[in-house]
């Protein structure tokens, strides 16, 4: 294998090696597969051109031609990936299935659409004519000292009539192959370089479209976990405080007040804001946990596993913090997995491990429950809108539940987001 990244560089660097590398079959292969690519766009082009001139008054015709960009776009598809060919890597793009999906929602690209006509009407008709002329004329000269013997042989005004030319000839073929493979590599060379040139800006506009997106997804979540936390500091450091007052009011006034109905009342009010505060308490803990902020997620899920009636084994295996949007994920979901347990599993114990491996968080949660458990998308509650904020850290979540369990909910998540 050719150890030069494309066939430009194998010509500039040392050009004797370029005749013994893959890159002369490659660039051979290039312009050889442009030809019936050309005739093809060609064909059909023309057909597009036509019926939609012709029914262009009938408005069918202004279907037919908006669809001219959409065949460019999936031309595009197909060169980005025969750049390979004299290129290490393709250019990046959509696949064929994905651009015949996206159909007109994506806005014309011109310059696809010129390359389509380039491709059509000018480069198959080069590729062919250079092609023919650089395989015969050194094939022919090669096999001189034996096609001589059956009848005179000319080539190139060339008659060649002795053994002796014939010999000379066969030499002249070899000079001619490696003249040949290295005019059919510049011509490939120069065609991926304007195949690119004309394709690859769309593949910046993409490329720069998916991670603005991401970007943006991201940055929602970082405001609603911004919001979460005013939230949570809000109720801490307000309604709770006040309802820690009332009760330490009511307490203070079960003192004072005598036996009777009034006691009573006051005792059960006293009760309700107790009731009312632990609520609040839990809910507080559930909107932004207090000891995953402070002390990580192992002791935050080590809190969860302990309040829960089902017996739960935790193994986290972490050597530092993760980031903050992975780790308050990581927290909810083993929070959401084991509250399903609780309530719907019929488990008798379950599981908690977390683990780094290379760039990702692992986190698994197993339960020996009855199974059956799906997460529905549509619902955007509970796991299914667990599996939507990690869709924007660019994780995933998974759950795996036969009938007759056992149950797994497996988070990934890349921690560098």
């Amino acid at each position: 294998m050719s150890r030069t990244p494309d066939a430009w560089a194998a010509l500039r660097a040392k050009p004797w090696r370029y005749l013994g590398s893959r890159w002369p079959w490659g660039a051979l292969a290039y312009l050889l597969s442009t030809v019936p690519i050309g005739i093809a766009m060609l064909a059909v082009l023309a057909l597009a051109l036509v019926v939609g001139a012709a029914t262009l008054v009938v408005v069918v015709g202004l279907v037919v031609l908006a669809g001219i960009p959409v065949l460019a776009g999936v031309l595009g598809v197909v060169e980005r990936s025969r750049l390979r060919l004299v290129q290490g890597a393709p250019a990046s793009g959509m696949t064929v299935r994905e651009r015949l999906s996206a159909g007109r929602r994506l806005a014309v690209s011109w310059p696809e659409v010129g390359y389509a006509f380039l491709v059509s009407v000018v480069l198959w008709p080069i590729d062919f004519v250079v092609v023919m002329f650089a395989v015969t004329v050194p094939v022919v000269l090669l096999l001189a000292p034996w096609l001589s013997r059956v009848d005179r042989l000319e080539m190139l005004g060339w008659a060649i009539d002795t053994t002796a030319e014939s010999w000379l000839a066969a030499l002249a073929g070899v000079v001619a192959a490696a003249l040949s493979a290295y005019l059919v590599g510049l011509l490939a060379v120069a065609q991926a370089a304007l195949a690119r040139l004309l394709l690859a800006p769309r593949d910046a506009e993409l490329a720069q479209a998916v991670a603005d997106l991401r970007r943006s997804r991201v940055d929602l979540v970082d405001a609603f976990e911004t919001e979460r936390r005013r939230i949570e500091r809000d109720l801490h450091d307000g309604v709770q405080q006040r309802l820690v007052a009332l009760t330490m009011t009511l307490g203070s006034a079960e003192l004072d007040v005598p036996e009777g109905p009034g006691l009573t009342l006051v005792r059960q009010a006293h009760r309700q804001a107790e009731e009312a505060l632990e609520e609040l308490r839990a809910t507080v803990r559930g909107i932004h946990p207090r000891v995953l902020a402070d002390h990580g997620l192992a002791a935050a899920v080590h809190e969860i596993a302990d309040r829960s009636p089902v017996p739960v084994a935790v193994e986290i295996r972490l050597d530092e913090r993760l980031p903050e949007p992975v780790e308050a994920a990581a927290y909810f979901v083993v929070s959401e997995a084991l509250t399903n347990v609780v309530r719907h599993s019929g488990a008798r114990r379950a599981q908690v491990q977390a683990w780094r491996q290379a760039d990702t968080f692992v986190l698994s949660v197993q339960d020996d429950g009855a199974g059956g458990a799906v997460v529905d998308r549509q619902s955007g509650s509970g796991l299914a809108g667990l599996a939507v904020r990690l869709d924007a850290l660019g994780g995933e979540l998974r759950v795996t539940s036969p009938l007759g369990g056992p149950t797994e909910v497996r988070m990934e998540a890349p921690c560098a987001a």
